[in-house]
């Protein structure tokens, strides 16, 4: 799962970095309350970009083909998820709906959670998000179809900028069946009910 790429930059780096930026917006950083800053903010770093640490195929590669033939679409609605903006490095804060429909195997419902975690887990923009989930299980998994909707409230509209507050961006990746055929999109957007669960 863990890929062996070491990353180029040390702890001690790091932290140094964070002591620079505290400095250029006017702090001390060797005042008592910032004193274990620096390496706090690189724990949360190495907690908020764990994504980059994980290959999402992998979570997908595990499945179960006793199913009794079961062969209609799977849903996993609501996942939460926190990334953030590669433009301005802010928070994200959203939810993705996740929707295939399976030929002969499908996959442990947490193994979609965890998908979307390891994509968000690294800089993005919900274009590229929602493109790359849908991508990584249909690839994994061979579906006929897969639909992935996401909706999320980006902070650097809301905390900068034009200070939006309250406004939300949705964006959708619809392959295979769920592209081809309007019915099977529709019942996708209508089992994930994205207007009456904001």
């Amino acid at each position: 799962m863990k890929k062996t790429k070491k990353p180029t930059v040390s702890q001690a780096q790091a932290e140094d970095a964070v002591r620079t930026l505290l400095r250029w917006a006017g702090e001390d950083p060797k005042r008592e309350g910032l004193l274990d800053t620096p390496k706090r903010v690189v724990e949360a770093y190495r907690d908020w970009f764990s994504g980059y640490a994980t290959d999402p195929h992998e979570y997908l590669r595990r499945t179960f083909e006793e199913v009794a033939g079961y062969d209609e679409m799977i849903v996993l609605r609501d996942i939460e998820f926190e990334s953030f903006c590669e433009h301005h490095m802010a928070p994200i804060i959203g939810k993705a709906h996740v929707g295939y429909l399976p030929t002969d195997k499908v996959v442990g419902i947490s193994k979609l959670a965890r998908v979307v975690d390891a994509y968000a887990r690294r800089f993005q923009v919900q274009e590229k998000l929602t493109a790359e989930i849908a991508q990584c299980i249909q690839g994994v998994l061979k579906p006929r179809g897969v639909g992935v909707v996401v909706d999320a409230v980006h902070q650097c509209m809301t905390t900068r900028g034009v200070h939006k507050r309250g406004v939300s961006m949705i964006t959708s990746q619809m392959l295979g069946t769920f592209r081809e055929d309007a019915r099977t999109r529709s019942e996708f957007l209508r089992f994930i009910d994205i207007d009456g669960h904001r």
